[in-house]
């Protein structure tokens, strides 16, 4: 993409022909991938399915560019006519809300993986769309994500930019477990556009005296004012004043407009924790390729060892169990961030995660059987004699042996 220059989003996930010399200029999904659902509904957003690096996922983008909403005209009404409206891109509205919920659902239950294209700069906010519930849909689209299952991948791209209530629905802390959210290393987020941060923390009269602080000019004159003068002078300097203060009015907003735009850059961002890290978007198939690669066989494996603790593990619990499993096999805490390592990992040493995951069943046995125990001794007592039956001789007498030396 390219600053100021309105394009098509769906290039920036296939890919395109360039017009000049036939040459394929390669999009972020694998090409030909790429299939459109709910096209003609609410088309200021776009959504589908698409492969990356051959992982089926689901895509939500914004159309930056200006649609039209067509309201036919009511058959029962003879009155009433066909509208037409426009649609400003960047901007979710009532519809393009309620479509993006319905996506996320769809994704879920489809347990695809999502990536969604952040460019919004909020909802839209006039009476009509407040009559058409833009909120209510806007809730939707938080719910919709508190229930995703699977791993959401947050991206703004280059040159576009997260705000206001946008930013709110689709922030990584609505559901933590699975969302992540990074940027390209060209665009901007933050709740206030730099323009509406720098007029409510920069007013006029803060403008004014940095202006009086600052400029040699100013200072010259506010001290000519301190001394005796007549009237004539006074309102000379006065004027001279007012005439400063209204030339660099301007100057020191534009500055106080770009010291706000630096608070929303992806390094600020990123150090703030806002984002997860900047992605640059020559960077960004291949690192989210493995990114995707190693969320999924990450959550696989809490899965597995959820199933083996009987939920007796929550999912952070479980994430810091394959975290110490990982640490104690590559002995640096900080290669946990490396995607190929951690896959490479996975891989190579899946009979160790077995072996730990038989730990974790043992343990939960264990403090089952104490709890059993403290809960009811006899009723214990009485199913181990029935399973002891069971056994082989020998196994008989290794376990009376066990319990009656007491050792575990």
């Amino acid at each position: 993409p390219h600053i100021t220059v309105p394009y098509d989003p769906r290039q920036l996930l296939c890919g395109y022909t360039n017009k000049f010399d036939d040459s394929w200029v390669s999009g972020f999904f694998d090409k030909n991938s790429y299939f459109e659902t709910l096209s003609g509904w609410a088309e200021t957003v776009i959504c589908g399915r698409a492969r990356l690096g051959g992982i089926p996922t689901g895509v939500i983008i914004t159309e930056n560019r200006t649609k039209e909403k067509k309201y036919p005209a009511d058959p029962a009404d003879l009155t009433s006519q066909e509208k037409i409206i426009q649609q400003a891109g960047c901007v979710w509205f009532p519809d393009s809300a309620n479509k993006t919920a319905q996506a996320i659902r769809d994704f879920n239950g489809e347990g695809l993986p999502l990536i969604i294209f952040a460019n919004w700069r909020g909802f839209s906010g006039g009476q009509r769309d407040m009559f058409d519930e833009v909120l209510k849909f806007g809730a939707y689209i938080v719910d919709a994500l508190v229930a995703f299952k699977q791993p959401v991948i947050v991206y703004i791209p280059p040159f576009s930019e997260l705000r206001g209530g946008a930013w709110v629905v689709i922030d990584s802390t609505i559901n933590s477990d699975v969302m992540e959210m990074y940027a390209a290393d060209d665009s901007r987020g933050g709740v206030l556009e730099a323009n509406g941060a720098a007029s409510i923390k920069f007013r006029e009269k803060d403008i004014l005296e940095a202006a009086h602080r600052l400029d040699p000019l100013l200072q010259s004159l506010d001290l000519k004012l301190k001394n005796p003068l007549s009237i004539a002078e006074e309102e000379d300097i006065r004027a001279e004043v007012k005439q400063r203060e209204k030339r660099l009015m301007g100057v020191y907003q534009q500055l106080a407009t770009h010291f706000a735009d630096l608070h929303d850059t992806p390094g600020r961002m990123a150090a703030a924790g806002a984002i997860k890290k900047v992605v640059p978007w020559e960077n960004a198939r291949s690192f989210f390729h493995w990114r995707l690669r190693r969320k999924l066989a990450e959550f696989d494996l809490i899965k597995q060892i959820q199933n083996v603790s009987k939920s007796n593990q929550d999912r952070r619990q479980a994430v810091a169990n394959l975290k110490k499993w990982f640490v104690e096999s590559e002995k640096d805490e900080k290669k946990w961030e490396e995607d190929k390592i951690v896959l490479d990992w996975m891989e190579r040493d899946a009979e160790k995660i077995k072996h730990f995951m038989s730990q974790v069943e043992f343990e939960r046995v264990y403090n089952d059987t104490q709890s059993m125990l403290r809960d009811s001794p006899e009723a214990v007592i009485r199913g181990l004699v029935k399973v002891i039956n069971n056994f082989d001789a020998p196994t008989k007498r290794a376990l009376l042996s066990k319990l009656t030396s007491g050792t575990q």
